[in-house]
């Protein structure tokens, strides 16, 4: 089984969505964590009939309602766990043994087929031992065990830097240092470069990047955060003037990589803010020495994901690139775990199934973004806007907006999904979407 395929083994399986967790950032990050446990409704999408959830967050009735509505699923036969203190791998005593047994209540004497984590951590491991299950797609949770150590390195930036540059990658010019040395290098690169990026060793869309203009004269580390420790490491690199931010998702295992989409995220200040796919290949300027990004991609894709296959990963990936203005593409980093946009995907596929792929031979275009709502409002009444708007998701057309993660927990912010049949569809909705966005008059 896949990450993107709801089909899955047979007998239920465990959908762990363990966002919480030290593989991608510090767990003294507590604020950036509590915001990624907030996504985690969004695994919703993968549930089949029989399936058990476990999350950080609470699940809103009403959004679990229409979720699987638009799948197809019984809203009875699955089952929400909500504990919110056995996901972080470090800190909470044995968080695994707490949700083995909150799942073996649930589960009612069926049989578990396999666990399925967001990211592979030793949490997750923990769990598929504590039920005698494996991990998806491991053969057993001692496989996915062996896994771990690959799995941490290429999460971390300097893992991925040192990797990817055996591998062959265009980097940006950097430097990986301790705490003590971050100053010397940003001062080292400024005169190289003019602006640097400083990146904490562990970080994930976007936390904690600091930007650095020359006229940021001699650094003394003013603004740097204290994750890490003086141990901890960080990366110092060249910043790219970035004309697009790309990424190709990827799954690897004994049979070898294969890309499973592509697209451009959205960014603000390098913060991640949503994702369009598939990606779209526009003209290079005249004259430029400008790569084929998408190809690119794939290269780099399959070089990460033979070399995790080499030291026993099995599962999802990502790679993440920028391309310059003149159409270079530089490597940023890996993600080895199921992103912001794999479980999206999944549920793009899985909704749009039966009603055709529309006019593009990859497939239906979709994007994701978040919207602020001039008021709070419930997730029946935001469903109930989309309706009368006209512009919610239509099963029978394949395309529409999906509020995909249930309601913000501010009733304001929200996260969703379009789904249209070409690039021009997706704005269009978009723009329907921002100028039908308002209270009804009662």
């Amino acid at each position: 089984m896949t990450h993107a395929d709801p089909s899955g083994p047979c007998g239920i399986q465990v959908l762990y969505a363990n966002l919480v967790s030290d593989l991608a950032v510090d767990l003294d990050e507590r604020e950036v964590l509590g915001a990624w446990a907030e996504q985690a409704p969004r695994e919703v999408w993968l549930l089949r009939p029989g399936d058990v959830l476990v999350t950080p967050v609470p699940v809103g009735e009403a959004f679990l309602e229409y979720a699987c509505a638009l799948t197809g699923v019984p809203r009875e036969s699955v089952t929400v766990v909500h504990l919110p203190g056995a996901f972080v791998s470090a800190g909470v005593p044995s968080p695994h043994r707490v949700a083995a047994e909150a799942v073996r209540g649930a589960s009612a004497g069926r049989a578990v087929a396999a666990v399925l984590p967001t990211a592979l951590d030793g949490a997750a491991v923990g769990l598929a031992r504590g039920l005698g299950v494996p991990v998806a797609p491991y053969a057993s949770a001692e496989a996915a065990g062996a896994a771990l150590e690959v799995t941490r390195l290429l999460n971390t930036k300097a893992g991925f830097r040192r990797v990817a540059g055996a591998l062959g990658m265009r980097l940006p010019d950097g430097r990986v240092r301790r705490r003590a040395g971050v100053g010397p290098a940003v001062r080292e690169l400024l005169g190289s470069h003019g602006q640097v990026v400083v990146k904490p060793d562990r970080s994930a869309g976007g936390h904690g990047l600091l930007f650095l203009p020359s006229e940021a004269g001699p650094w003394d580390g003013e603004g740097l955060p204290s994750v890490g420790g003086a141990d901890g490491l960080w990366v110092v690199e060249e910043r790219i003037e970035v004309a697009r931010s790309v990424s190709i998702q990827m799954e690897t295992g004994p049979a070898g990589p294969r890309p499973l989409f592509s697209g451009e995220m959205r960014t603000v200040e390098g913060c991640f803010t949503g994702y369009l796919s598939p990606l779209a290949s526009p003209p290079s300027p005249a004259g430029s020495p400008a790569a084929d990004v998408g190809a690119t991609l794939v290269s780099w894709g399959c070089a990460l994901g033979r070399f995790l296959a080499d030291h026993g990963y099995a599962g999802p990936f990502s790679v993440d690139a920028m391309v310059s203005a003149d159409g270079e593409v530089f490597a940023g980093e890996s993600n080895v775990r199921r992103t912001a946009t794999t479980t999206p995907q999944a549920m793009v596929a899985r909704l749009t199934a039966g009603a055709g792929s529309g006019d593009r031979p990859g497939g239906p275009c979709w994007a994701t973004g978040r919207l602020r709502a001039p008021a709070v409002c419930s997730f029946g009444e935001a469903v109930e806007r989309l309706r009368v708007g006209r512009i919610a998701f239509d099963p029978a057309r394949g395309e529409g907006v999906v509020l995909y993660a249930g309601p913000p927990p501010d009733g304001l912010t929200w996260r969703y999904a379009v789904i249209a049949d070409s690039r021009a569809g997706v704005a269009r909705y978009e723009e329907l979407l921002r100028s039908r966005w308002a209270p009804r008059t009662r």
